[in-house]
């Protein structure tokens, strides 16, 4: 099974990036391939060095554990652009994406789920 996670919320202030990528996580355990997209304010999800208070969930960790298991990261280019953020500062294993790659994952995913 081919799984698209396409995710809309900023990392921190709502639950639900968070949630996205703890289903996405479980996910990356089962057999098929797995794709996250970030746009809009979640592309701050993908910033590289966030400093979160010992015992609060961590973005950046939690998408190093997603890459590590063969998870495909990609974060809107337009959506960087408009907050400032380069791509030497995503996170290890996202990286630019562009709205003809999201088409692509989902002409590929047989689920797609929006957070």
């Amino acid at each position: 099974m081919n799984y698209l996670i396409i995710l809309n919320d900023p990392p921190y202030g709502t639950e639900r990036s968070y949630n996205g990528l703890r289903l996405a996580n479980s996910l990356a355990k089962a057999e098929g391939s797995l794709s996250v997209f970030m746009m809009g304010d979640a592309a701050s999800c993908a910033v590289a060095g966030q400093i979160t208070p010992n015992g609060y969930y961590n973005l950046e960790r939690m998408l190093k554990i997603l890459s590590s298991k063969g998870g495909k990261i990609g974060v809107c280019g337009s959506c960087m652009d408009a907050r400032g953020i380069k791509p030497n500062s995503l996170v290890q294993g996202a990286h630019r994406s562009s709205m003809d790659e999201l088409t692509a994952w989902s002409r590929e995913a047989d689920k797609i789920i929006v957070f």
